[in-house]
């Protein structure tokens, strides 16, 4: 067996170049290269500075947007600079570039995604993230990865998962989420019959605040104009919303379920949205995820969750905009106060109209920009919300005799104590994307991708031996209950192996502490207290899982079209409102402090 230590790819590995996302069979789109210099359409290593504009003050983004510049000048700023290429940066990319915006995105790493990235090893490609994907539907207005793609004129080809996850639960429970939402509710009444009236009830609350959020063009909260709009043409919707914008899923479930079994199993499902229990849990949240896996349901990107990233990249470069790779962004450059650039770490500056941060809040904020320099508004974001815990990742190849023929791609494992669900390494998320897409692994072969959560104080200060020792002992454990719970024999027919801690997404994913994200710091009044994409500073933007609506590949998604909205009218490529704009700003700001 192969055991090598985490890493993700360099350009080439195995002899294989990585292929084009818009130029193979599992994707249709063609990207221009008429720009580019790497195979993701960006620019790879010293390559990227084709220019480095001169500085300039600036007083606000509205006067810089009035001044204007030359479309033609080369000597002249961006209109935005993405940080970081995750999936909710490379979605506001896109989004303004089909705007008509002059983007930049700047990427640390050799391929785009961050966590929605890949990786390959001996003939299996691996996910580095979640293989569990919203975001495919071809209807309504959640289908967030859908409209992104399709806004760059790129469509990804993905088998339909017939079931979203395998719970294997306390007591014996076992429980499928079947993709017909019909199914699941007989699966679940079936496990908990005196509780039927409860489970349609509460499931029936979710649908309520996904039908409202699905029926609504969905764009930024902070326009007021938009708002305003969208409560005209639909107000019992928008304020569905409002209603249970302050409100917690466990809180909800409460109200209708009393058995402490399946009040126990809401959470499970929460903690798979959130990494918390269903009262720590937003309700808008858990419903997008609760629900949308019944109506678009959970799709699967043949080749893999790369290349969704490969297809925006290559989308973004199509519509005359720009991405570079290994540029290690160090600073946000400040004037007067306002976010006028970036510096890279070797010493070049880009600068632009607007800088949008798809790092995390604390990398942004104490780090990009420093730590004197922090608004206000920010250090109470800090001292609210606390890093969620990282993971600890297996990726592995196995030979496929040792999975039963009607496995299924994702299972939730908790065995014996529900007091165990939220403790580090106490549940089990495990994906098998090679039952959907058998491309991913050589012949004979099945991909086991193992998450579990991990704190990264485990971690710090180990001595190298004393390190990898660890993680075989850590992850042998794992590997050991799943052999027990699911899968006889998994041990003797593991072929390749690799750990990752902590350690390794803070260093690959550049995410503060290999964090999942934003954690409320006590318990939360729904998303009220969640930032959104304006900043205390002018003409600086965050996007990604620090901002409402929080984690997830359809969260980010939303997070980005938000982003690119709010931006747009900014820079003058949306209609806006400018004492309008201030008004709600304002008050939204007041609202979270009183989450």
């Amino acid at each position: 067996m192969l055991r090598l230590g985490f890493s993700l790819p360099s350009p080439t590995i195995s002899g294989r170049s990585f292929g084009l996302p818009c130029l193979d069979s599992t994707t249709q789109c063609v990207a221009s290269r008429r720009r580019t210099k790497y195979e993701y359409g960006g620019v790879l290593g010293s390559a990227r500075a084709r220019r480095v504009p001169s500085a300039r003050s600036v007083l606000s983004t509205e006067r810089r947007t009035a001044e204007g510049r030359g479309r033609g000048s080369e000597d002249d700023e961006y209109d935005a600079i993405v940080i970081g290429s995750g999936i909710g940066g490379l979605v506001a990319a896109t989004q303004l570039a089909v705007k008509g915006a002059r983007v930049l995105v700047l990427e640390k790493y050799v391929i785009p995604g961050g966590s929605s990235g890949f990786y390959e090893r001996h003939g299996f490609t691996f996910d580095v993230g979640s293989s569990v994907m919203f975001g495919f539907g071809d209807k309504g207005n959640v289908n967030m990865i859908t409209r992104a793609l399709q806004a760059v004129d790129c469509k990804i080809q993905v088998i339909p998962d017939p079931s979203t996850v395998h719970y294997h639960l306390p007591g014996g429970l076992s429980v499928r989420v079947y993709r017909e939402y019909s199914e699941f509710i007989a699966e679940l009444i079936s496990k908990f019959p005196h509780e039927k009236k409860g489970i349609l009830k509460f499931y029936g609350e979710c649908w309520k605040v996904f039908n409202a959020l699905n029926s609504l063009e969905l764009k930024s909260l902070e326009e007021p104009l938009y708002l305003f709009g969208q409560f005209f043409k639909k107000p019992l919707e928008c304020l569905t919303l409002a209603y249970f914008l302050p409100k917690n899923a466990g809180n909800i479930a409460r109200n209708f379920i009393k058995d402490p079994q399946l009040l126990s199993f809401i959470d499970a499902e929460c903690f798979i949205v959130s990494t918390v229990n269903a009262l720590q849990t937003p309700m808008i949240n858990a419903s997008m995820v609760l629900c949308d896996r019944h109506f678009g349901g959970i799709n699967y990107p043949v080749g893999g969750v790369g290349v969704i990233a490969k297809a925006l990249a290559n989308g973004l470069v199509k519509k005359g905009s720009e991405i570079h790779y290994r540029a290690n962004v160090t600073n946000i450059i400040l004037e007067n106060g306002k976010a006028v650039g970036v510096r890279l770490s070797d010493g070049k500056e880009f600068f632009a109209k607007t800088v949008i941060s798809n790092a995390t809040r604390w990398d942004t904020f104490g780090k990009l920009v420093k730590t004197e320099d922090l608004p206000e508004e920010e250090k109470n974001f800090q001292r609210n919300y606390v890093k969620a815990p990282s993971f600890l990742s297996i990726h592995m190849g196995v030979k496929a005799s040792v999975l039963p023929a009607d496995t299924d791609c994702h299972h939730f494992i908790l065995e014996d104590d529900w007091a165990r669900l939220e403790e580090p390494y106490g549940s089990i998320f495990l994906s098998i994307p090679t039952v959907l897409d058998s491309s991913l692994a050589p012949e004979g072969h099945h991909i086991l991708h193992i998450f579990s959560t991990s704190n990264i104080e485990d971690w710090e200060g180990l001595p190298r031996k004393d390190y990898e020792e660890r993680k075989e002992l850590a992850a042998d454990k794992i590997i050991r209950r799943l052999e027990k719970k699911l899968f006889p024999g998994l041990r003797s027919s593991i072929v390749l192996k690799e750990v990752g801690t902590p350690r390794t997404h803070r260093r690959f994913l550049a995410r503060d502490s290999g964090t999942y994200g934003p954690l409320p710091r006590t318990m939360p009044k729904g998303l009220l207290g969640m930032p959104f994409n304006t900043t205390a500073i002018d003409g600086l933007y965050c996007v990604g899982d620090s901002c409402f609506p929080g984690q997830g590949v359809i969260a980010v998604s939303f997070s980005g079209i938000m982003c690119a909205h709010r931006v747009a009218a900014d820079i003058g490529l949306e209609k806006r409102s400018p004492i309008l704009d201030a008004g709600l700003l304002r008050l939204l700001r007041w609202l979270r402090t009183m989450a």
